[in-house]
Parts: C-alpha cells; sequence; structure tokens
C-alpha cells in the first residue's frame, strides 16, 4: 500500500529543468509519506514525472516504485497502490504467455499485464487500486482506479497537462496549485458533507478518478473511460443456492484478502460482519499453525455514559469477549480519551484534506495510529450493511419514500447555523437535491421490476455511490496516515455483483436484516452473535467530551480571526449550545447529531485556516 502521485503534459519538457522538477516529485512525495514510510522514489521523462511512497507489503525485497521496463525501443513506468488478490493466478497466466518476471510484486504484474493486453488487462484485476502509468510507446499516461473507489485518485488539470496524487495534498505542491474553493465546492462541504460528489474534489479544479474508471492524457486530450459499472438482470438461483454462493464468495474474498508478506489482523466490533471476516481469517490461520490477532474500539468510561437508543441498542463489549473467544483470537482492546478525540478531530481533517466525519473519523484515526504500532494489514468488516441492506433507511418507511439522501433526512441541522446571508447565496438544498436525484437517474433498472422493488435497487445504489464511498474515504485516510493498510473483503466486486441482483425478499431472508450474510456465515458464528442487532461504530457519550466540544466553538465564534465566522452565525452558534443534545437524531448517518454538527464545524475552521483555502 502505498501513495503515488506526478504530472504530464505533451507539451514540456521535463528533462530540461530536471533538478526544478524532481525536487517537486520529491515534495509531492513528502506530503504523502505517511501512506508509504518505508520507501520512497520519482520518475521523471520528457513529459512525464511519477513520485512513490511504498508500505512495503508484498515482496518486500523487491517491487521498488517507480517501477520502469522497457521493450522495442520504448519505456513504460507505473506508479501503483492497492494490492491485486489474484495476482499469483494472473502471474501464472502471463508466464504461460511469455512473459518473464524479475520480481515477486503485483506491480510487475499490472505493468507487465498493460504491455501484454493494453487498458483491457485492469478488467482482469481482483483488488484495490489506483494507478498511474507512463506508456512510452504511445506517449500517454494513464490513471486507473478499482471498481468501488477502494484506493484514492485526484487530479487537476493544468494548461495543457494534468498533475494526480492519492491524496489532494499532493496535488496542492504543484507549482502554481492553489487551495481556492468556489460556490460549488461550498455546497459540497455545507450542503452534502461529510459525504461528496464522487469525481469531485471539492477544491477548485480539483477531480476525482471515479470508481470503475480510467483517464486517458494524450497530447493535450484528457479522457475519461468507464471499464465496469453494475447491471441489473433477473436473479435465477433459488434460496439455498443463493446463500450457498454468497458464503462461497465471502469466504474467498477473505482468504484472498489474506495475501501478505507480513501478519495481518483484522478490526473486530462483535457484529456480524467484523465477526465473520474474523473467524474466517482465524480458522484460516489456525490451519497454518498461527493465531489471529484482533482489535476492538470503545472509549473511555462508556460503559457508564452509554445510553441506548434506536439507532445504538446496546455495548459491543460483551459481544467482543464471545467472539474473540470463540474464534480463539489473541485480542487487544483500545480506548479513546475525550482529550484524544478532540485533538485527533485535526489531524483527520489533514489525513482526509477536507472536513471529515468529526469524532467518528477522530476516533478511527487514533486507533488505527495504535493498531500500526504492531501491524502494516487489518481486515475489516466494511461495506457489509451497504450491500446487504443493513442501514435503517433500508427499513423506514419514511426513508424509503424520501425524495433525497436517506441519511440526510433533515436538512435544518445544515443550515440553522450560518449566516442569513451564505443560506440566501448558497443554493444548499437544491445542490444536494441535484446530486440525489443525478444518482436516482444513473441506478441500472430491471425491466418488469415492481415499482418497490425498483426503489429497492434506486436506495442500495444510493448507498454504494454515496454512503459507503464516504466510509471506505474514511478507512483509506485514517489507516494510510498511520502507515497501516486497511482492506475490506466485502467489497470485492464479485460480492457486490451478485448482490446487487439478489432479490430482497433473500438478502432480507424471512424478515431478517441481512439474511442473507448471516446464513453466509452459519457455519462460522455462534447463533448469538449471527443475529445480533445491529450496532453501528461506536462514539462516545461522555458529556464532558460534548462540554469540551462546546468550549472550543465558543472560542472560535468569539475569535475575530476566526475563518468559519464568515459563513456561520456566532448568535445562532450559541443559541443551538444551550439546547440539550439530541443524540437519537442524526444529521449525517447514525452517528452524527448534536455534538458531532459542532465538532465538524470546527473541523471546517481548522481547514479554512490550514490550507489557506481561498473563498472565491
Amino acid at each position: 500500500m502505498c501513495g503515488i502521485a506526478g504530472f504530464f503534459d505533451a507539451k514540456a519538457d521535463f528533462g530540461g529543468a530536471k533538478e526544478k522538477w524532481e525536487a517537486v516529485l520529491k515534495e509531492m512525495n513528502r506530503s504523502q509519506k505517511h501512506r508509504g514510510p518505508d520507501e520512497e522514489g520519482i520518475y521523471l521523462g520528457r513529459n512525464c514525472g511519477l513520485a512513490h511512497v511504498r508500505l512495503s507489503i508484498i515482496d518486500l525485497s523487491g517491487g521498488q516504485q517507480p517501477m520502469v521496463k522497457r521493450a522495442g525501443g520504448n519505456e513504460w513506468a507505473i506508479v501503483y497502490n492497492g494490492e491485486i488478490y489474484n495476482m499469483k493466478q494472473l502471474k501464472k497466466e502471463l508466464q504461460e504467455e511469455g512473459v518473464t518476471f524479475s520480481t515477486n510484486s503485483d506491480t510487475e504484474v499490472i505493468l507487465a499485464g498493460f504491455m501484454e493486453h493494453g487498458v483491457d488487462f485492469v478488467k482482469r484485476l481482483n483488488g484495490i487500486f489506483a494507478f498511474a502509468l507512463w506508456d512510452g510507446r504511445k506517449q500517454a499516461l494513464y490513471l486507473f482506479r478499482d471498481r468501488l473507489g477502494v484506493k484514492p485518485c485526484f487530479y487537476a488539470k493544468r494548461g495543457s497537462g494534468i498533475v494526480f496524487s492519492s491524496e489532494i495534498k499532493g496535488i496542492l505542491c504543484y507549482p502554481g496549485m492553489e487551495a481556492r474553493v468556489d460556490k460549488e465546492g461550498l455546497c459540497e462541504v455545507l450542503g452534502l458533507g461529510p459525504a461528496k460528489t464522487y469525481g469531485k474534489g471539492v477544491f477548485q479544479g480539483v477531480s476525482e478518478v471515479q470508481p470503475g474508471y480510467f483517464i486517458i492524457c494524450q497530447g493535450e486530450e484528457i479522457g475519461e473511460y468507464c471499464y465496469w459499472k453494475l447491471e441489473s438482470h433477473p436473479h435465477e438461483e433459488d434460496w439455498e443456492e443463493t446463500a450457498e454462493k454468497m458464503q462461497d464468495l465471502v469466504e474467498d474474498a477473505v482468504r484472498l484478502q489474506m495475501l501478505s508478506d507480513v501478519p495481518v489482523c483484522t478490526f473486530l466490533s462483535g457484529g456480524v460482519d467484523s465477526s465473520l471476516v474474523t473467524a474466517i481469517c482465524s480458522r484460516e490461520l489456525q490451519r497454518r499453525g498461527k493465531v489471529l490477532d484482533t482489535y476492538s474500539f470503545d472509549f473511555r468510561d462508556n460503559d457508564v455514559n452509554f445510553r441506548a437508543n434506536a439507532f445504538q441498542p446496546s455495548q459491543d463489549r460483551p459481544w467482543v469477549d464471545r467472539v474473540k473467544d470463540y474464534a480463539g483470537t489473541n485480542h487487544c482492546y483500545l480506548e479513546c480519551r475525550n482529550e484524544e478525540l478532540y485533538e485527533y478531530l485535526f489531524e483527520a481533517v489533514e489525513a482526509r484534506d477536507l472536513p471529515c466525519m468529526a469524532d467518528v473519523e477522530s476516533s478511527m484515526l487514533y486507533f488505527c495510529s495504535k493498531v500500526a504500532k504492531r501491524h502494516k494489514v487489518t481486515l475489516t468488516g466494511e461495506c457489509a450493511d451497504e450491500i446487504f441492506g443493513g442501514y435503517p433507511w433500508f427499513h423506514k418507511k419514511e426513508c424509503f419514500k424520501a425524495d433525497t439522501f436517506p441519511w440526510s433526512m433533515d436538512f435544518g441541522p445544515r443550515t440553522m447555523l450560518l449566516k442569513d446571508e451564505v443560506v440566501r447565496e448558497l443554493p444548499l438544498e437544491a445542490y444536494a437535491g441535484e446530486a440525489y436525484h443525478r444518482t436516482i437517474e444513473e441506478t441500472p433498472v430491471l425491466e418488469g421490476e415492481s415499482p418497490e422493488e425498483k426503489r429497492r435497487r434506486e436506495i442500495s445504489y444510493l448507498n454504494l455511490r454515496w454512503f459507503m464511498q464516504t466510509l471506505l474515504d474514511r478507512m483509506d485516510r485514517t489507516s494510510m496516515h498511520t502507515g497501516l493498510e486497511a482492506r475490506v473483503p466485502f467489497a470485492d466486486h464479485r460480492i457486490v455483483e451478485y448482490a446487487w441482483n439478489v432479490p430482497w425478499n433473500m438478502k432480507c431472508h424471512g424478515g431478517l436484516v441481512k439474511g442473507l450474510l448471516r446464513a453466509a456465515g452459519k457455519e462460522y458464528l455462534p447463533e448469538e452473535v449471527l443475529y445480533r442487532k445491529k450496532s453501528p461504530y461506536p462514539k462516545t457519550y461522555d458529556p464532558a467530551y460534548e462540554r469540551l466540544v462546546r468550549q472550543k466553538m465558543l472560542e472560535v465564534i468569539e475569535d475575530g480571526n476566526a475563518p468559519v465566522n464568515v459563513l456561520i452565525d456566532g448568535e445562532k452558534v450559541k443559541a443551538f449550545m444551550e439546547q440539550p443534545s439530541d443524540y437519537a437524531r442524526p444529521f449525517y448517518g447514525q452517528l452524527m447529531a448534536g455534538p458531532q454538527l459542532l465538532a465538524y464545524l470546527l473541523q471546517v475552521n481548522y481547514w479554512l485556516e490550514r490550507y489557506r483555502v481561498k473563498l472565491v
């Protein structure tokens, strides 16, 4: 797992100012060193520069990047971030075609496969990836991103060329790039945040390679092409066949993603998703004579302060105990204090380059920093709720019928603390509405499907394109910021493709939330864990944390130099802070309620200041 960056311009001669442009590449590497603390390298040609920082997971002694190959008088070079889980199979197939290899890395498999088969080779990759590839024969630069968008890749057009990076901060290292945010960018932050529109980078001029797409830069032309998308087809298998097929897919995805030359661990919450991943991993390692390390996360004194509600009906610790004993893992309990939770709010902004999921994100960043001291690779249960219909909005009638994002139905909190003139100038609700309807129109339909099933698909597609992407971004940035590689077996595209066409009465078999996934895990988990009611990622209920956030927010609105004050109304904020917090009415997802709204505004303030954002 790594960080990539670079630039391309068909009209340039970067080699003519070698020292200058090598310095730029090194600065781009420096900005993303957290993604790859083990090694770094650069490549500079006449029209193209590539930069890479490496977290060594596969082929520890080889696989250095940028990797360069030569054939027929031409040169190909690649920088790559990710893991190709079927690399051994692909390598064997290429060797049978006569290709020779000098390393055991998946990087070389991608490069050699592209040289042999061109862009279509990407369709054969099973993995998480973002890579830039220079084709000297065609004098073209390619940017590829994995099907579900697990790994990030941003770019900006500069003159007749392009600048790209795993994280936006790398792009901002390029000469002449400024952190500018226009009205559209503010609509993203205030109207959609912590989500953002797929394909957009919020900063003016910054875009994102969409999941399942690649970019070609050749001459002065920049083209965007889709190589993968979901398709709707009738589901042919009966219930028993479907459950068996899903079990096979989940088992295979987890085992494939254990591919590593360093030890792997798992995150274990006690819910069915992470428990199933853990149980499969543990059984596989036991077969090899090894014991799996697992980690769970909670907050100091949550056993005292916890308040059950519709979104979080129970605490996780008792369930973690059951699973770690049942699966026989070596478990570590991690806790976060209020002070750490607050401090990491701002490091989380630097990890994401944007305001993010407030303390939901800062806590994950803190926990990843602790896990990274012992491990480089972890497997998580992320994405199962989006794929198998686990969230409340898949089931509640008011969400089902809502003509808006079902996880952000209450738009009031987004505008009630803003200045009146900001609300008038920024079409926040209209912007969010347009984004929602655009995605609804993109949803792959199935001819002859009932209106209810059609709506199920729409909600599923919204989740895959929006909510899941927000959580994948959170997982990538918080883990990679600390030098930890997080893998998400449920985001295997084979699982997503198959589950997409499974009808709702099977996904929710017997009226049970995520019934299909639970059936797929029956051979690995005890019934009490398998059928536990969903409880999301934990958050703090300590009133002392809320008091801390309120005090810091008060300091901000009383600071005449705080940049967020051009957007928010101090008197409205004070009045809001005098009201009791409502933990049961989140404004985003299940976890972001009153305290998180204040924390999010603190992040906005830090982002504007730290990145010296120019509002245009």
